[in-house]
């Protein structure tokens, strides 16, 4: 469906507001979802229980996972608590009842087994996305400002939720991120010489127009090609886009062998957790380092171990272990 001035509107005031340009094409997504599903009839003559019935077409018919309802839940809440101002109130709509399946986990030796397939940069951003627990997004974002290495941390802004949060720097690649920031930078000062920079937030855009020019602002992966910024239209070099890193993590996960497990960029964030958790780190600490505002969310990983709490064992392996020094 084009782009109608209403769906326009919508997008003006997601910007305003300060969302981020993927939440922005995700409500936008669902919102034209549910006006199409409503025989495009506009939303100011809908309400909740056109809503309710979206949602229930969502879990019902489509089958979605109870995440993806969500989504759609909260772009349809801002477009009628937000946009029109005509809140929804309780809806009574069928929750989507398909299990969350428990991720895949690599162990540390197919970890390393991967990223030995790689070429030294692709190791070094799969090698952030362990070591930290990164979302490939949240890597391939990454600026030169956001690494602490004094802290040994990294600074993730604007994550999923909108949240801000820091985490885990490996001190092992500390010499490869400072030889990398000496890279990037020299290809930022080539730029500038063109009048062209980084990709910025598009108020920072506004109101520091020359913030393209500080190194604090080049990506730590910058893309190899210029192109237009999707908000303001003009010239800059964008991050990476993570396609590519899909198609590199396919070629290096059949190198090294690995064929009973589907391996995604993901997978390395959940390999992250399970074994902090198997290390015998605090599940309150591990949820703060993924960025989780619940901590249930974090709990689907001692099940991946076989532990329903991080350090449990069964009590069949304490009684085997006093088995020798029970009297006959």
């Amino acid at each position: 469906m084009p782009a109608s001035p209403f769906l326009t509107s919508i997008r003006e005031d997601l910007r305003q507001k300060g969302y981020a340009f993927k939440t922005e094409k995700t409500y936008l997504h669902w919102i034209r979802r549910f006006i199409l599903f409503h025989g495009k009839r506009h939303p100011q003559e809908m309400g909740g229980e056109e809503v309710r019935l979206f949602l229930s077409f969502l879990a019902n018919t489509k089958h979605v996972t109870i995440n993806t309802q969500k989504t759609a839940l909260n772009a349809l809440a801002f477009l009628y608590n937000q946009f029109l101002d005509q809140p929804l109130g309780d809806l009574d709509f069928s929750p989507a009842k398909k299990p969350r399946r428990l991720p895949v986990v690599m162990s540390t030796a197919e970890v390393k087994r991967v990223l030995d397939q790689l070429s030294p940069r692709h190791r070094l951003i799969f090698s952030l996305l362990y070591g930290g627990g990164l979302r490939v997004s949240e890597c391939l974002r990454l600026r030169v400002k956001d690494l602490d290495f004094d802290h040994q941390s990294m600074l993730i802004h604007d994550s999923k939720g909108g949240k801000s949060r820091s985490t885990l720097l490996p001190t092992s690649l500390i010499p490869d991120l400072r030889a990398l920031i000496d890279e990037v930078i020299l290809i930022q000062e080539q730029d500038n010489l063109q009048g062209v920079g980084p990709s910025l937030p598009y108020a920072l855009d506004r109101k520091l127009p020359a913030a393209y020019r500080q190194p604090a602002w080049m990506y730590l992966f910058p893309s190899t090609q210029l192109s237009q910024h999707p908000l303001s239209g003009k010239l800059c070099r964008h991050h990476l886009d993570d396609s590519a890193l899909r198609k590199v993590l396919k070629v290096a996960v059949a190198e090294a062998g690995i064929r009973n497990k589907r391996i995604t960029c993901h997978t390395f964030r959940h390999s992250f957790a399970t074994h902090l958790l198997q290390a015998g780190r605090d599940i309150r600490t591990v949820q703060e380092l993924l960025g989780h505002n619940d901590v249930s969310t974090t709990q689907i990983y001692t099940h991946v171990i076989g532990q329903h709490f991080a350090g449990t064992a069964s009590p069949l392996d304490q009684l085997e272990a006093f088995s020798g020094t029970l009297p006959p």
